[in-house]
């Protein structure tokens, strides 16, 4: 049966290419963590606050939701950010987006959810490429989210980020 995870996107180049390859890419170091991610599973897309690198201005944001459209395996080649090498990966299948830096504020929810039994340390589950999520959190997450999104060819653009040239 399927499970359903959020995966945590903490750079904005990163949160770029996941977005518009439809892809999801892990480091070495998390590959076994990327393993439990199974063809078919349902993913939440999150933002980290620091994604845009503005802590103080932006939020933790769901902003996708996505199935997982292939296993997880070793890539051909490494997709690389900000000089960190990404060797495992899987292809996604975008089916709603937020527009650009719009989407669900995880906060607000942190209450409700089980997966943080601890709302004032919710956060440091989220120091993870990937997070499963139980069912019930899953419902509350996919209702709330829902009416937030729009279909993926209509925003897909607004997440292309060209980084400043050097």
């Amino acid at each position: 049966m399927p499970s359903t995870h959020l995966l945590i996107i903490g750079d904005r180049a990163a949160l770029s290419w996941v977005v518009t390859e439809q892809r999801m890419a892990f480091p070495a170091g998390r590959a076994k963590a990327a393993r439990v991610l199974g063809e078919g599973d349902e993913i939440f897309l999150y933002t980290t606050r620091g994604c845009f690198r503005n802590p103080t201005r932006d939020l933790g944001r769901i902003v996708a939701r996505a199935t997982i459209a292939s296993p997880v395996r070793v890539l051909d080649e490494p997709v690389v950010f900000n000089d960190r090498s990404f060797t495992e990966g899987c292809r996604l299948q975008v089916s709603g987006l937020a527009p650009f830096r719009e989407g669900l504020v995880l906060r607000d929810l942190v209450p409700w959810l089980s997966v943080f039994p601890d709302p004032a340390t919710w956060s440091v589950p989220m120091r993870r490429a990937s997070l499963t999520l139980p069912p019930g959190d899953a419902d509350l997450v996919r209702t709330e989210l829902e009416p937030l999104l729009r279909p993926y060819g209509e925003v897909r653009d607004g997440y292309r980020w060209e980084p400043a040239p050097a």
